[in-house]
């Protein structure tokens, strides 16, 4: 899936974003921007690949600034569409302080 990173980050600069309904509420009640997440994925580090995600595989991508912000993406690679999953501030109790590593539990 990181291998899709550039397809993904071209579909983001042409507007190919396809928005959940659950993300939007999500990001609607955390405070986060559309704005924020794009910039995520045209800036951030690849986290965590999922590629048997059901229906389409899916990336974990994080940014630290302006602030540690965590975006899930689904990729169809068909359509060249990025579907927007969720966003979210990680936090210390569930990642390291790099925010790019789970903590063991």
């Amino acid at each position: 899936m990181e291998q899709q990173l550039p397809a993904i980050r071209s579909a983001t600069e042409h507007g190919r974003l396809l928005w959940k309904r659950h993300a939007l509420e999500r990001m609607l009640e955390r405070g986060i921007s559309r704005a924020l997440v794009k910039q995520t994925i045209l800036q951030g580090e690849v986290v965590e690949s999922y590629p048997d995600d059901y229906p389409l595989p899916s990336l974990l991508i994080c940014t630290i600034e302006p602030s540690p912000l965590h975006v899930v993406l689904a990729w169809d690679e068909a359509a060249e569409e990025c579907y927007i999953i969720t966003a979210y501030r990680p936090d210390l109790e569930h990642f390291e302080d790099d925010f790019m590593h789970r903590r063991s539990k």
